[in-house]
Formats: structure tokens, sequence, C-alpha cells
């Protein structure tokens, strides 16, 4: 028998396109060898063009599919994504402690690609309180990252802009405050120019960083070259579920956070070029394609 290692149970909401949520998730673990497992939090009616509608799972029966999970086929990282709802955060939380779940990945989906609101500020504010500090890491894009500290820092202190890397650092370690153990700041959103700091014209988009900040003042800067794409479409929920992945089978966060990193700019390079939006990237860039044995 051959020993299936990399156990991720994602919770996260379901996208019927296929390019971000749990079916962008199960893909990049697929890819990355892994054995994936899911809580669904909602379901969505959506496409490249944008979100038409969610309907968001009971946190009860939520609850029913982690224990499902957990207490069976057990689990090496529990990976969030959209969670939909105060409720959900909060069980979630619940369930990380009573399992005493070593490794969890939270991506704090808020805003989707089209600009679809995706978890009430009421639910923002739990995350902050119950989940951060449980969190290995947290993977918030900028957008994202200034919205989480509005709801948790002082209205003199919290940050507002960000003109540069300096910033998004400073954004970063603020965060960090909050709790977990590693922050990642994902700069996609927010193109610099070669001098690092924000571009203001498409001609000047040169490159994106990601700032990586963790234990004993530990900064990493990833740097990217800019890709005018847009098959962007679950590049967050990749990205996360590569970090996911990697941890699984061991390795450590920051390299971790290094790999999934040129994953997703691979899958950006090589996308399909699917739907009249914003596209899904290539989730199996990487893998062989081999026929089938009798």
């Amino acid at each position: 028998m051959i020993e299936m290692k990399g156990r991720v149970l994602v919770v996260a909401g379901s996208d019927s396109s296929g390019g971000a949520g749990l079916e962008a998730d199960q893909k990049v673990l697929a890819a990355h060898g892994c054995y994936a497992m899911t809580a669904t939090t909602a379901l969505t009616a959506q496409n490249t063009t944008g979100v038409k509608a969610i309907h968001t799972i009971p946190a009860a029966f939520v609850e029913q599919q982690i224990e499902a999970c957990v207490e069976d086929i057990g689990v090496d990282v529990i990976k969030t994504g959209m969670l939909a709802a105060a409720s959900t955060v909060e069980m979630v939380a619940r369930q990380i402690i009573k399992h005493n779940v070593g490794s969890v990945v939270v991506d704090p989906v808020m805003i989707s690609t089209s600009g679809a609101q995706l978890l009430p500020l009421e639910a923002i504010r739990e995350l902050s309180r119950h989940l951060l500090p449980l969190a290995t890491i947290v993977t918030p894009n900028i957008p994202e990252a200034l919205l989480i500290l509005s709801e948790n820092v002082d209205a003199a202190h919290a940050q507002r802009v960000v003109c540069s890397v300096a910033d998004v650092e400073q954004l970063a370690r603020q965060i960090l405050g909050l709790g977990p153990k590693w922050v990642l700041v994902k700069g996609g959103h927010l193109p610099f120019r070669s001098d690092m700091t924000v571009a203001q014209t498409e001609e000047e988009k040169q490159v994106v960083v990601d700032v990586l900040v963790g234990p004993e003042d530990q900064v990493m800067r990833i740097e990217s070259p800019y890709l005018a794409s847009t098959s962007t479409h679950g590049t967050g929920c990749s990205l996360a579920s590569a970090i996911s992945a990697s941890i699984a089978l061991g390795t450590d966060v920051s390299t971790s956070v290094r790999s999934a990193c040129r994953y997703v700019q691979a899958g950006i390079k090589t996308a399909p070029k699917l739907g009249k939006g914003n596209g899904p990237l290539h989730h199996f860039h990487s893998v062989h394609r081999l026929p089938f044995s009798p």
C-alpha cells in the first residue's frame, strides 16, 4: 500500500466555474501530490466575469464536514478560504483547537477579483480575534490587509495607503501583531516600478513584490516580473493552497512561500485563456501527462 503524505483539509467556498475556491484548491493540491479534503462553507454562482449569487452553508453543517474528515482520515494542514459568516469563522477556530491542528494556512478571502464582498465586517473582526492567532501563516492581498487593520487597529495608527514596498512591509508587521506566526502580504494588486514605488501607469508596471514577515523580525521579499494578464482568477486561493501543500509535505514556511510564488507565476504564464473576464490559471503546468496503464 502506498502511503499518502500531505493531508490538507480546505475549509472554503465553492466556485461553480472551477477557477477559484475549493475547485482550484483541489487542483493545486493534486498537482503537488497531496490528498485534498473539503468542508464547503458556501456555494457560489460565478464565472470569470463575476459572482452572481452566494448561498451560505450553516456553520453547524460545515462543522460536521470537518469532524467527518478529521476523525477518519486525519489532517496535516487546515487551509481556510472564503468562510462567509462570523459563526463559521468562530466554529473553525474551535475545531482547530479541539483537534490540535499543527499547521493552519489562513487565506482571508474578503473581496473577489471582480469586487464582490465575500465576508461581512463582523466576520472580519471574528477572523482577527479567533483565527489569526492560530495561523501558521496568513496570506492577505494589500486590500485585504488594509481592511483587516481598519477593523482592528486604532484609527490613528491604522495604515491607509501603500506607496512603496516599505509600506507593504509595515502592513505585514502590523498584521503580525494580531497573532499569526507568519504574514505574507501579496502585491499582485499593486505592481511597482523598478525603484519599488507604486506604478501609476500601465507602462510603469514592472515588478510584483510579495512580502513575508515572520518570527524574530524576519523579512523576505519575493519579486516577480509583472505579467499583463487577465488570467488571475483564483490566484490567491491557488497560492495559499500551494503553500499548504508544501507545508503538509514537511517544507519550512519561507521555502514553501517561495515555491508557491513560482508555481502561481508559471500558472499565469501558461493560462488557458478561458472565459470573457478574468480567467483561471493553468494548475497542472508542471504535471506530466502519461497514458493510462492497463
